[in-house]
């Protein structure tokens, strides 16, 4: 079977990575320029741990709608974006075309898409999208193919042990005042379908993972984790009173991203 048939039959499965059911949808919330979390958390986080440096070059894994492709162009490096969502890869050559190259393609086989070569990178980042991609190990290992020796690979993916989907939530304790987080499974890899939103044709699906598979896959295909940051909620509690300095307090202890950055160790 060649490698756009494999493709084709990705797409198709019950539990497809692509959001191109989704891209209408995604693309309207996002808008050009990112979401609100995007642009007050998600950039400046990876932007601060990529620590691009003028000339090198980007790969940029999931890239969807490529929100982060003008800050690229701007820091006088070369970007590509991948996405197995053709719909997506046209938002993206729409709003940011000028800013860098843009390529349909499963990123668990990046050695098939035409214009990608070994080691060619100087960096690869997965932007809110590594959670969304199946089997973790073919895609961490397509990441590190991308990667000179010495590139560095940063993730950002929400936090997978306080935020899992369907499995965690906030309570109230009355008798404490305490507002709390509620993890109801963590370590067990989950699938998770997406809900279908307003304007979406189907349905595209998530995946839970530990901490330690994302640490251990990353060391599994040489690239070694130099730095983890765990970022809050931007959101302001509304209103006063105990719930609400509850509400407060328990967003500044739970977070909502977490991002990681590893150095490839060898060619």
């Amino acid at each position: 079977m060649n490698s756009k048939r494999r493709q084709h039959d990705k797409r198709n499965d019950k539990r497809t990575t692509s959001w191109e059911p989704l891209a209408e949808w995604y693309a309207g919330w996002v808008g050009k320029n990112g979401s609100e979390h995007h642009r007050r958390l998600a950039l400046p986080a990876v932007l601060e741990l990529l620590q691009l440096r003028p000339g090198e070059r980007l790969l940029d894994l999931g890239c969807g709608p490529a929100v982060l492709a003008p800050h690229v162009a701007e820091a006088g490096c070369h970007y590509t974006g991948v996405d197995l969502s053709e719909r997506m890869v046209g938002y993206a050559r729409k709003h940011h075309g000028r800013h860098g190259r843009f390529l349909v393609g499963d990123v668990s086989e990046l050695h098939t898409l035409p214009g990608l070569r070994a080691a060619a990178f100087d960096a690869v980042v997965f932007l809110l999208s590594v959670q969304d991609m199946e089997p973790l190990h073919q895609v961490l290992e397509a990441a590190a193919w991308a990667l000179r020796g010495g590139g560095r690979a940063v993730l950002l993916l929400t936090h997978p042990c306080f935020r899992v989907p369907r499995q965690s939530g906030w309570g109230w304790d009355e008798g404490r005042k305490l507002r709390y987080r509620r993890v109801d499974r963590y370590l067990t890899p989950l699938p998770v379908p997406l809900k279908p939103h307003p304007g979406g044709g189907g349905v595209s699906w998530s995946f839970h993972r530990p901490l330690s598979a994302y640490i251990n896959g990353l060391a599994a295909v040489g690239l070694l984790l130099e730095q983890m940051e765990e970022l809050v909620t931007y959101k302001q509690t509304q209103g006063s009173g105990a719930q609400a300095r509850a509400e407060h307090a328990a967003n500044q202890e739970f977070p909502l991203f977490l991002a990681l950055r590893a150095v490839k160790v060898h060619d």
